[in-house]
């Protein structure tokens, strides 16, 4: 079940504070907040050091690029402006490298990145589903947003959307027809209690979701459900550790299950929070150098609090940091399905510009600066996580609104007790 704004596996974002660095780092999938140093963009000197190990010339020799140019000029039978030609030879030179996470963003492209990184949105606020018989469906509003002062309400089947039958129409793509720019409005038509068609004409606004959600549960077992690691995972983590210690829960689960990933330090934060000081988190490399060591600060507040994560193939970079963090040092039992396996770091890059705090205004190049592992050592990058106990989640359960996930880890907690 996705929401407006669902992010793609595999995001992983880097803070970088030391004061000489000037560019956002960017790991995967997940951006903001990022600590931008004098705005000059000059690469850190160990950065520098490695280019120099790649083999490749200081300049390239574009002569042949100037003959496909000419070619297309003088022969190509449409229109082409200098920049669509531009884009695209940026595009190609970062495709050139064969890897999946290393990009180039247009000004547009960069700044949906970032907002999809920040769970932010232009939309109207309503979690889509389908139902038994695959309809769309609101599964619910989310509070406070225009979705839900309008009125609707869990269980309206979405009929059209801007006089378009939603009939066949996936979840993304329903999600794509009603989102857009904040002032612009949205047409829908929805049957509520399978008799009452309803028409609704709502006005798109900027949404943002918290990535953190907590509850306490009567059997005194905490939930903490994590969504993506964004700028406000690491203060909403410390509330819901906070609220569970008052509470004096005797258990935790800790769901991470769809969760694609996002910021490195939120993903750091979070592992804290089980972690006494001087546990190792992760380790980043490039080639057999470790560059980086994430070392635990403490003083774990959760830390000795049995606990389960959950995990499923959708569980990605950030979140098989923390998965593999509190697995490896014994702070956490892993429960469900093997995670996504995405083991390597990102740097954003801001292009013919000067950065900001935020990220970049303008061109962006999303690059593949290293790899990260595990405190066991290993390198997670396109193998994943496997779970210490194996339970699957079908289409089935789903229907059946069954999540046999969480009763197994219910059920390894109480029994532990």
């Amino acid at each position: 079940m996705k929401k407006e704004g669902e992010k793609k596996q595999g995001v992983l974002v880097r803070l970088w504070t030391k004061p000489y660095v000037v560019v956002g780092l960017f790991i995967l999938t997940f951006w903001i907040g990022m600590m931008i140093g004098n705005g000059k963009l000059d690469l850190t000197p160990s950065r520098s050091e490695y280019a120099a190990t790649t083999g490749l010339p200081e300049n390239l020799d574009y002569s042949s690029v100037d003959q496909v140019y000419d070619a297309l000029r003088d022969n190509y039978n449409g229109k082409l402006t200098s920049q669509q030609l531009l884009d695209g030879m940026k595009k190609g030179l970062a495709d050139a490298t064969g890897d999946p996470y290393t990009e180039y963003f247009t000004a547009k492209k960069a700044e949906e990145f970032q907002n999809d990184l920040n769970n932010s949105f232009s939309g109207i606020g309503a979690e889509l589903g389908k139902d038994n018989d695959d309809n769309l469906i609101i599964v619910a509003p989310i509070a406070d947003t225009p979705a839900e002062k309008a009125g609707l309400k869990p269980q309206d089947v979405v009929a059209t959307i801007n006089g378009e039958t939603t009939a066949n129409l996936s979840i993304d793509d329903a999600v794509k027809k009603i989102r857009g720019e904040k002032g612009t409005q949205v047409k829908l038509q929805v049957v509520r209690d399978k008799t009452t068609p309803l028409e609704f004409t709502i006005t798109r606004e900027d949404i943002h979701i918290k990535s953190v959600k907590w509850e306490v549960r009567e059997d005194n077992i905490g939930v903490i459900t994590i969504s993506s690691f964004s700028a406000d995972t690491s203060n909403l983590m410390a509330q819901a550790s906070a609220e569970m210690l008052q509470k004096n829960v005797k258990s935790i689960i800790l769901d991470l299950r769809s969760n694609p990933g996002g910021l490195l330090d939120a993903a750091v934060d979070v592992s804290e929070q089980w972690l006494p000081s001087g546990k190792k988190i992760l380790e980043e490399k490039r080639g057999s150098v470790v560059v980086e060591s994430y070392i635990s600060k403490g003083p774990g507040a959760l830390q000795g609090i049995p606990t389960v994560i959950l995990t499923n193939q959708g569980s990605a970079s950030a979140s098989e940091i923390v998965t593999g963090a509190l697995r490896d040092n014994n702070a956490a039992r892993v429960i469900g399905e093997k995670t996504y396996g995405k083991g390597v770091v990102q740097q954003p890059i801001c292009i013919n510009q000067t950065a900001f705090k935020g990220g970049c205004e303008g061109d962006m190049l999303k690059v593949t600066v290293a790899s990260w592992y595990r405190p066991n050592g290993q390198n997670i990058n396109k193998k994943g996580i496997t779970p210490d106990q194996t339970v699957k989640f079908t289409e089935e359960d789903a229907k059946a609104e069954k999540d046999p996930q969480q009763d197994a880890a219910i059920n390894y907690l109480t029994t532990a007790r």
